[in-house]
């Protein structure tokens, strides 16, 4: 079902050179596949429209990919290392001063909703794909593995502030909306009371 606060799908080819290498021809098909994402929804990133997207075949894709789960699959490993990288600069430019708890939280949670990871992997796993999260889960697990070895003993543990903080971000994505209208609380409280537990741990000052 097409979703009320999105457009109708119309896929417009965008102007791309002709002669691409195999590794440039993937990562346009990727770049058009997370546009897909952000403007229609998971439902949109499939071979055919990724295709029409960037001017190339049907088989072109399937060369690459696979399948729209292989597709998919890889556009999930992209955005957990962009969002793992993000997140730990984010966390060490933190830890200098340099930087307030609350980016930390932003971070997450927009990755999540406006960037689209939590819906596409949400969308993969009803799909049948019972290893979507794979990706994201084990960027995460690597980030937190190495900013534990500098995590101060007397702060709360970061796996559990990591746990928490997705938790809390995944959810919102899914339904944050829905649940925040029907509570009569702002749209953006969930990001509040991340933050909030957050700083509880030992993150940092409040702002």
């Amino acid at each position: 079902m097409q979703s009320a606060d999105r457009p109708i799908m119309s896929v417009t080819p965008l102007p791309i050179r002709k002669r691409l290498s195999p590794e440039e021809s993937r990562e346009a098909a990727l770049d058009a596949a997370r546009d897909l994402l952000v403007e229609f929804g998971p439902q949109a990133v499939t071979l055919k429209a990724v295709a029409t997207r960037i001017g190339r075949t049907h088989a072109n894709l399937l060369h690459h990919f696979g399948s729209a789960a292989g597709l998919q699959k890889a556009l999930i490993e992209r955005m957990a290392g962009f969002i793992s990288t993000t997140i730990k600069d984010t966390v060490l430019r933190q830890r200098a001063n340099e930087q307030n708890p609350r980016e930390v939280v932003d971070l997450a949670f927009d990755a999540f909703d406006t960037g689209g990871a939590g819906a596409l992997a949400s969308w993969m796993i009803l799909s049948g794909n019972e290893d979507a999260l794979d990706p994201i889960l084990q960027a995460i697990h690597d980030l937190v593995e190495e900013l534990a070895e500098e995590h101060s003993k007397d702060e709360r543990p970061i796996e559990d502030e990591t746990l928490q903080l997705v938790i809390m971000a995944l959810g919102d994505a899914l339904f944050g909306a829905p649940l925040a209208r029907v509570l009569g609380l702002p749209r953006d409280r969930a990001r509040e009371l991340a933050y909030e537990a957050l700083i509880a741990g030992g993150a940092g000052p409040r702002a």
